[in-house]
């Protein structure tokens, strides 16, 4: 399983709308792909000198052949998606392997 993670820090003056824009829009579109199989988002906990507000979404993936897939087919249409909050987030991408999980 992969998990693929974008960190986001997005300026607190848009915070709220773009916090609509991906319940409701962004990240139903990640999932309608049929490429990952949840997402999670979440606040990070740490004040930025640099200001605003980070968040990380996380999603999940079967394989790494899948995520390739995605990277291919899908990344760049819906990261030009996000052209109307330019200039007031910045955002890092990683790939995450899970090498252990473990339940209640």
């Amino acid at each position: 399983m992969y998990i693929y993670n974008v960190t986001i820090n997005i300026q607190e003056d848009v915070e709220q709308k773009w916090l609509n824009w991906m319940r409701d829009t962004h990240i139903p579109a990640m999932l309608n792909t049929g490429k990952f199989s949840k997402a999670l988002m979440t606040r990070v906990d740490v004040e930025e000198p640099m200001g605003g507000i980070t968040y990380s979404v996380q999603y999940t993936t079967a394989n790494k052949k899948t995520l390739e897939a995605y990277y291919q087919e899908d990344a760049e249409k819906l990261r030009n998606q996000s052209k109307k909050f330019e200039g007031k987030f910045v955002a890092f991408r990683t790939t995450l392997k899970v090498i252990y999980e473990q339940h209640e």
